[in-house]
């Protein structure tokens, strides 16, 4: 069976069953190891991808439910003007240790940033809570996002 979408600017074809897991599609047969499976029940957020710009754990979402659409990784977040302000924040901030969440954090944040260009932290908060971080602590990624929110304006 074939599902056809749009990942990361290109279209491509996905040739595994319906049913499988749109992580386990992006990371076996399209090689794109940035969305992570951590707790393979949508709890932690290491697994996000946007899916026509909504945040979405991706270890719940079926490969069927992908036709036409578009999908980003952080891979193809990567090297944007708005990943690097998110990514200049997270380092200024201290907001990455192990790395393990940050791929799910930093598409959060795009996400947020995206509805919410000027985010209260009281709404960063909502806006990074499906996602985990047992490294950096929240209060310097909040900081981060808060960062990114100020120095890119115009970028959301």
């Amino acid at each position: 069976m074939e599902t056809r979408f749009n990942l990361n600017g290109k279209d491509v074809v996905c040739h595994q069953d319906p049913s499988v897991r749109l992580l386990d599609a992006l990371r076996g047969e399209f090689g794109l190891t940035g969305p992570k499976c951590g707790c393979g029940e949508g709890e932690c957020g290491a697994c996000a991808v946007l899916l026509d710009g909504k945040l979405v754990t991706s270890c719940l979402v079926p490969v069927g439910r992908c036709r036409g659409a578009k999908i980003v990784t952080i891979e193809g977040f990567a090297g944007t003007p708005r990943h690097k302000a998110l990514s200049d924040a997270f380092d200024a901030c201290g907001a990455v240790q192990c790395g393990f969440c940050t791929p799910g954090m930093l598409l959060a944040a795009e996400a947020l940033l995206s509805r919410t260009p000027h985010p209260t932290p009281e709404q960063i908060r909502e806006g990074l809570s499906g996602n985990l971080c047992r490294c950096t602590g929240y209060a310097m990624i909040i900081d981060a996002v808060r960062m990114a929110a100020e120095k890119g304006a115009g970028l959301w």
